[in-house]
Parts: structure tokens; sequence; C-alpha cells
């Protein structure tokens, strides 16, 4: 199954995979909404996910298929090469990560690896965590469950409360729940300071 909100992005993966001629697509989603919809229609062996998608996400989108299908085979390929998303995503329960720029070169060989039951890690993104792994300061972001991860995102995208409550179908209260553990994770008190975190993890541009 395939899916993301990008209808070229779907159908570029779909014509890669008919070249290989290894694996057929039997869905496609635009949202992670649908796609826990049609996951269990369908049952795929394998769901390559985008994070990046309206409505709650993927990160949101593999928690709860994982939640409900434990033994689900899911391989992100997302825009982000960044080290974070990949370690939430794989906490969140994806058996894959891929970076779309290795998309060509890599799908092949990550669908193989993760339909054999292992963990595949993109060369980008295997490249930045090995140069990280001995540096001694520590992510912040990791201390963040990929629930915790998800609204912090959303907070950062400036959604309110309310919008996050609804995209996640969680009650406010727990939203802000949510909020007031995150800020004391991660040692911010303002919108300011959590700008200004993210932009030192790298997950948004200054």
């Amino acid at each position: 199954m395939l899916v993301d909100d990008h209808a070229f992005v779907r159908s570029g993966i779909r014509r890669l995979l008919d070249q290989e001629g290894t694996v057929s697509v039997v869905a496609e989603a635009e949202s992670a909404e649908r796609a826990y919809q049609l996951f269990g229609e369908y049952l795929p062996d394998i769901t390559i996910m985008d994070l990046n998608m309206p409505g709650m996400g993927g990160m949101e989108g593999i928690k709860r298929i994982i939640a409900r299908y434990p033994t689900a085979k899911i391989l992100v390929l997302s825009m982000h090469e960044n080290a974070i998303f990949a370690s939430q995503a794989l906490k969140a329960g994806a058996k894959g990560y891929l970076a779309k720029s290795g998309l060509a070169e890599e799908l092949p060989n990550a669908i193989d690896w993760v339909l054999t039951g292992q963990t595949y890690l993109g060369k980008e993104v295997a490249q930045i965590i090995a140069t990280h792994a001995h540096e001694p300061k520590h992510d912040p972001m990791q201390v963040l469950s990929p629930r915790e991860f998800e609204i912090f995102r959303l907070l950062l995208d400036g959604a309110d409360l309310g919008k996050i409550a609804t995209t996640l179908n969680i009650s406010m209260k727990t939203v802000a729940n949510y909020q007031t553990g995150i800020k004391q994770k991660l040692g911010v008190s303002s919108p300011v300071e959590m700008v200004r975190l993210a932009i030192r993890c790298g997950l948004i541009e200054g």
C-alpha cells in the first residue's frame, strides 16, 4: 500500500515498483486516516508511508496501524533526512526509513529488507546517525515519545490546542497535558524557546 498525499509521488513509486516487478500495489491512500481504514481491508505485506500529510500525519498513522496490526511492516519514505525523524518513526513502530532523495536507488533493497523482518535505514540517514553517534551533545528530542513528538511538531506549525485535539482525535485536556509534559521534558517555557530548540535540532530552518 502506498500512502502519500501527492498523487504524482504515488505514481512515481508505483512506476518504480512496476519496473522491479517484485511487488504489486494493492491500495493507495492520500492520508494516514485513509491508510488506517484501507489497511484492514487489504492487509498489505508492506506499507510505504510518507510522514508529512494533512490530518493526523504519518507518525500517528504508523502508531495506530501497529497498535491494531502489530505485525504490519511499514517503510517510511520521507523528505526529512534528519535522524530525529528516523528514530521517532522507528520508535512508533516503522520497520524502515528512507529519504526520498534515495528513492530510485534504495527502494527495492529497502522493501526486501523490511519484508524479511529486518530494519532498514537509508544511506543518507544512516550516515547522519553514524556521524553524530560519538558526539557528546545529547539530542533532546529523543526524550519525547512518538505522540509527544507529533504534538510538538503541530505546535511548531502554529496549530492551536483545539486543532491538535481534532486532528489526533483526543480531548483538549489531553493535548494540554501533553503540552505541559513536552515543555517540562525539553526544558522550555514559551513558544519562542520551542522554536529556538527546534532550529537547534534541525527540525526547522532558522
